[in-house]
């Protein structure tokens, strides 16, 4: 297995969806509680991080096991594609989860039990999304668990582990652009692979919108998330800076309507890939702005 062949497996490329939110709950925990517990602030991303490449790894791993197609299985997917061993891949998912499991329980003795609800919780949520009789990414709610868990479940998890304080409604507004990026980021995913999933009988959200209305939907989103930073910064749960972060509906709204216009994985869903990195790096650089003008 090649580094590109590793990246394209744990889908990399989409890795800010939660590396952004531990950074802004880290920021969040500084802002509001002047607290940073940088040990266990590293185990948690770490722990993070492996548990994110498990859910992915094992997301390929489960299509290409209980796919019907042989043109999916070989030319699609890229365990197929790439002649990966289906089996040293199940061993590598094992494996990054036992060690971020390790890590979880670590943080526990340190942190307390609510590092234990929320990473049980993450953990059923990362198992259900490929894994069991009804997966989640079969059903509407993929989008909103992915983005809810990692959005916002992440961010207050980073909020815990920093400053043992559990602000779930201010933590919950401050978030929501992070949620609706994320969410938007699943929902594009499946609006492109619209004609795949009915092959492999996937019921996601856009099989029962139909795509034009879940390219509604997708710009719904974006708006629903800006909309929350102006919601969260009047209601001081973000400082200020945090407005800088409006600017990205320019890049979005262009980026969003090159990828309405021909929503095809191969040409235009890195265009949304871009959506999440612009918008999440504009909010981190706010709030750090208002950390340190603070």
């Amino acid at each position: 297995m090649t580094k590109a062949d590793f990246f394209e497996l744990v889908e990399f490329k989409a890795k800010a969806a939660s590396v952004f939110p531990c950074v802004l709950g880290s920021l969040y925990a500084w802002w509001h509680y002047r607290q940073l517990d940088v040990i266990a602030l590293i185990g948690f991303f770490i722990a993070m991080l492996l548990f994110n490449m498990a859910v992915d790894a094992n997301d390929n791993y489960q299509d290409y096991r209980r796919s019907d197609s042989d043109s999916f299985r070989k030319q699609t997917n890229i365990i197929g594609r790439r002649h990966l061993n289906p089996q040293l891949i199940w061993q590598m998912i094992i494996s990054f989860i036992l060690i971020s499991g390790g890590i979880g329980i670590w943080l526990t003795v340190c942190c307390g039990w609510p590092v234990l609800l929320m990473g049980l919780f993450s953990f059923a949520v990362g198992y259900g999304y490929a894994g069991g009789p009804y997966p989640i990414s079969r059903t509407p709610f993929g989008e909103f668990f992915s983005g809810f868990t990692m959005g916002f479940v992440i961010w207050l998890i980073a909020v815990w582990v920093n400053a043992q304080q559990l602000p779930i409604v201010p933590v919950f507004v401050a978030s929501g652009l992070a949620q609706c990026a994320t969410a938007a980021l699943l929902l594009a995913n499946n609006i492109a692979d619209f004609d795949e999933d009915i092959v492999l009988k996937r019921h996601t959200i856009v099989y029962y919108l139909g795509r034009r209305r879940a390219l509604i939907g997708l710009v719904g989103l974006y708006a629903c998330g800006f909309a929350l930073i102006v919601i969260a910064v009047g209601s001081k749960c973000l400082p200020w800076p945090c407005l800088l972060s409006l600017g990205a509906m320019i890049p979005v709204w262009r980026n969003t309507r090159a990828f309405a216009h021909e929503p095809v994985k191969t040409k235009t869903f890195k265009l949304i890939v871009k959506n999440l990195l612009v918008i999440l790096i504009s909010l981190t650089i706010g709030f750090a702005i208002g950390v340190i003008v603070a």
